[in-house]
């Protein structure tokens, strides 16, 4: 390989593009004087290698225990998000539908289980927090991070803890549980966007689920309600999406980033990047992916749903818990790792800390 065409590679890769993917051509890289090339490498090459080269799948451990994440990589890229007013099932908020581009990250290939979620919640391994560098993503402790409450009920009402989903957390409580897992690690974890979740799920498919428009086959990849038994079942037992990603479609529904907007996509024009419909409203915000207590339609990829304060009916606290949703048993979360860390402040954003106050 020459010297000229390796530095093409790296421009890329700077820039954030999977040299793998059709999007290339709307850059002019390679048609660049070769002094040209090298000056932006100079100038570009404070960013870290591992952004470079760190394009693939691991898995994440807690220090000194057992436990692990393991994460997908999901290269960078666009889809048509949203769903044709054709499609069986088809809602509303889900159009019309709309180019959108997403940045590479790893997503976790599994939802989040109790037992980790409840390392979380009794912080019993915090000290196991890895010891930061100035490399590392994060900066925090953890002994900076907000906690969530016990529950005064035990919320996984008897359906399982040992590699069962995580469930009833409001979306503050999974964001929280972001922070903490970063700090205990050094690498950046947040929620993903309602694009990046549908871009995951998705998987480079166009129809109404990852594997296809045929519901007959729904069993073979996801817990609904026909399947399900009345509960929720442990991860990763039924078929993974074409990107390796477990449950997108069922078990349980899961948490986003984004405030709920039914109107979102009326409001986008032309391709967009990265959106986030951000607000400080805690209702509504959107979960994603459908659960076991759902028909096949709410399980579609582009399927939206707006959390409720009907999810804190039976609470019995005043005010309210703002880390558990008693009335919630079919919402749980996974975790996203962008490939280009955002900054201190825009970390303390995306992990609400003006929620907490």
């Amino acid at each position: 390989m020459s010297l000229f065409i390796f530095l093409d590679r790296l421009i890329l890769l700077i820039l954030g593009y999977n040299i793998n993917t059709r999007f290339l051509v709307k850059l002019s890289v390679h048609s660049l004087n070769p002094k040209f090339k090298l000056a932006i490498f100079l100038f570009v090459g404070a960013v870290p290698f591992s952004v470079l080269w760190a394009q693939d799948s691991y898995i994440e451990k807690l220090s000194q225990t057992s436990y692990e994440i393991p994460m997908q990589f999901i290269s960078g890229g666009s889809f048509t998000m949203g769903s044709p007013t054709s499609e069986p099932g088809h809602f509303g908020d889900e159009g019309p539908q709309h180019q959108v581009t997403v940045d590479g990250f790893w997503m976790g290939q599994y939802e989040i289980t109790w037992d980790l979620y409840n390392l979380f919640v009794t912080r019993e391994l915090d000290q196991n927090q890895v010891n930061k560098t100035p490399n590392s993503e994060v900066q925090i402790d953890v002994d900076g991070v907000s906690g969530a409450t016990t529950p005064y009920v035990e919320m996984s009402f008897g359906m399982g803890i040992d590699g069962y989903p995580a469930i009833c957390m409001t979306q503050l409580a999974a964001v929280k549980f972001c922070e903490w897992l970063s700090a205990m690690t050094g690498h950046f974890y947040r929620l993903p966007t309602e694009a990046e979740w549908e871009y995951a799920c998705r998987a480079g498919s166009q129809t109404a689920y990852s594997f296809g428009e045929d519901t007959a086959q729904l069993g073979d990849y996801a817990w609904y309600a026909e399947n399900s038994n009345e509960k929720y079942q442990k991860v990763g037992t039924k078929r993974p999406n074409p990107w390796g990603l477990y449950d997108m479609h069922g078990n349980v529904a899961e948490w986003t980033l984004d405030q709920y907007l039914p109107t979102a996509y009326r409001q986008r024009t032309g391709s967009v990047e990265n959106p986030l419909s951000s607000g400080d409203k805690v209702y509504p915000k959107t979960v994603r992916g459908g659960s076991w207590m759902d028909a096949p339609n709410r399980l579609r990829s582009a399927a939206r749903r707006p959390s409720s304060k009907q999810w804190k009916k039976r609470d019995p606290q005043i005010p309210k818990s703002k880390w558990w949703h008693t009335d919630a048993p079919f919402v749980g979360f996974r975790v996203v790792r962008p490939l280009v860390t955002p900054s201190e402040e825009a970390q303390k954003k995306y992990w609400k800390y003006e929620s907490i106050q």
